[in-house]
């Protein structure tokens, strides 16, 4: 792209980068957008199926066009900032949760050579990144100034610690696996394994990181069964109790941005991202960007299943899933995924 505005239109170089990085966030920030709103239909009509209702039908054609309206409705509602909040901190909180949501995605590879930003340390910044998000959560429990939106504040700067950690040391044995840090790296290095299959999630020793990291990204987006920020029967609607408006639709925009985004690196990090499941050449002819939104529908499809299905877990149980069994799980598994390359590399 940018050679394209350098030597296609004579633009100087620093122009035709700076071009060429604006068309590229466009490229991913509209239709991540838009992507966002149509999985919010899917959500609930995933939701209606497993419990036998319709879900959206009468907004457009099948309720295509329901979240539309409803982010019509809250565009024209009135933003209400509580008179006892900090009102810059309140306002604040929603575009920090719904910025940090966009710019992970500048580093996922869509298919070869097609990523924004395709960086030697593009896990470290993805694990960096998307560790902001909780703040506009407590800032905006902070900021509201009332009791339950500062319990659920408390709640998901805990919970955010208890995963992180986790999804560390998961990640931990993917890079030393892989051998890079690199997105576009770690996908590269699923492919051919045994063979005749991609993806790390079929190699015995790193499947059950793959089903933790799984569990750990219902925990880091607030999804069921760790939904304790929100916990309608206990904190009302949880940090997001005051906000009306646009400022809340932005909290849902970035929740589901975020569950995107947790469901691409679920696919990136250990099926085989953009490439396809079996590494058989006529499969290749297919884009790997497809390949890509298969397995992000796929793994979005086990979120909302699993939102429909699972009863919510008490906080004391959320904890101890987070501190008791998947930390020293996943620090285990770092000492063995070390010794096994150690033994396969080196031979001692």
């Amino acid at each position: 792209m940018t050679s394209f505005f350098n030597i296609s239109l004579g633009l100087p170089y620093g122009w035709a980068w700076f071009l060429a990085t604006i068309v590229g966030i466009l490229a991913i920030a509209l239709p991540l957008m838009l992507s966002v709103a149509m999985i919010i239909y899917a959500d609930r009509k995933i939701w209606a199926a497993m419990a036998l209702r319709r879900g959206p039908n009468v907004v457009g054609p099948f309720g295509l066009l329901q979240s539309f309206a409803d982010g019509l409705k809250v565009f024209l509602q009135e933003t209400i900032v509580p008179s006892a909040a900090n009102r810059g901190l309140f306002l604040l909180a929603p575009i920090i949760t719904f910025t940090v949501a966009l710019i992970v995605w500048a580093v996922v590879p869509f298919q070869p050579s097609v990523v924004l930003a395709d960086i030697n340390v593009g896990l470290l910044y993805v694990l960096a990144a998307s560790s902001l998000g909780v703040y506009g959560i407590i800032l905006a429990g902070w900021s509201s100034n009332s009791k339950y939106p500062f319990f659920s504040a408390i709640r998901a700067a805990a919970q955010m610690v208890s995963y992180e950690v986790a999804i560390g040391f998961v990640l931990i044995s993917v890079v030393m696996w892989a051998g890079t840090f690199n997105l576009t790296g770690i996908v590269e290095a699923q492919r051919g394994l045994y063979g005749f299959i991609n993806g790390f999630g079929f190699n015995p020793l790193l499947f059950p990181m793959s089903v933790v990291f799984l569990i750990s990204s219902l925990a880091e987006t607030q999804r069921a069964p760790f939904d304790l920020t929100e916990a309608e029967s206990e904190l009302v609607a949880g940090y997001q109790t005051e906000y009306s408006s646009m400022a809340f639709a932005l909290y849902w925009l970035g929740e589901y941005a975020n569950v995107l985004l947790m469901c691409t690196l679920n696919a990136t990090l250990f099926w085989g991202g953009y490439l396809p499941p079996f590494d058989w050449a006529p499969l290749y002819a297919v884009p790997g960007i497809i390949w890509l939104f298969i397995k992000i529908l796929t793994f979005f499809f086990v979120f909302s299943w699993i939102k429909a299905t699972v009863p919510r877990y008490r906080y004391d149980q959320l904890m101890r899933l987070g501190w008791k069994v998947f930390l020293p799980l996943s620090l285990f598994w770092v000492f063995l995924v070390s010794g096994v390359l150690m033994f396969m590399r080196v031979g001692v």
